[in-house]
């Protein structure tokens, strides 16, 4: 064999093995690249799932805060009605029906609190805004009930009333409690 039969053979030979080379270089190219984009996707995805996640986290706690914030303004609403027709019922005095229907709209408004704040939890406050609401109607039912009493001597009867009225007061200090500590707690679940 010469040279230069050599030197073709081996330049075919090296031009055989380039193109092979770039071949299987650009397969594995090829694939770097896919998998590369594909776990660029992926990261781009996650990421706008984990923002989106947290926006609805965000949206959510403050949902949470604006029920709790309408509950205790529904509560005070109810209880300063209470707090002011209570002498009139315990000197024998009726309602006119004003007074009546705020007492009933307060007490509505209470309940609709209550029931907006059970959308967006967390379920141990929608259990003391429930305590809450019921301690309160019951307190409301004690006070009509003596009213309908009239002004006879019922000092049995008012002790419900107050025991009621003192269970209402701490139901009202337990739920502001613990919502505050849901509030105050950044990592407070959403669910």
């Amino acid at each position: 064999m010469s040279d230069a039969t050599g030197t073709v053979i081996s330049a075919i030979v090296a031009f055989a093995a380039a193109v092979i080379g770039a071949v299987i270089a650009g397969r594995y190219a090829k694939h770097g690249a896919e998998t590369g984009g594909r776990k660029a996707v992926e990261a781009a995805l996650a990421q706008v799932h984990g923002q989106a996640a947290v926006e609805h986290w965000q949206w959510v706690r403050s949902q949470r805060h604006q029920s709790f914030a309408d509950l205790i303004a529904a509560y005070a609403a109810l209880d300063e009605v209470v707090v002011r027709i209570t002498p009139e019922v315990r000197s024998g005095g009726g309602l006119d029906p004003e007074t009546g229907r705020e007492v009933r709209e307060c007490t509505l408004e209470l309940q609709a609190k209550t029931s907006q704040l059970a959308l967006w939890g967390p379920s141990e406050a929608n259990a003391l805004a429930y305590a809450l609401t019921r301690k309160s109607v019951a307190t409301v039912r004690a006070l009509l009930h003596m009213r309908n009493q009239g002004s006879s001597d019922t000092r049995a009867d008012w002790s419900i009333f107050d025991q009621a009225r003192e269970e209402m007061i701490q139901a009202h200090a337990a739920f502001l409690q613990r919502a505050g500590e849901i509030i105050r707690d950044p990592r407070q679940p959403v669910s």
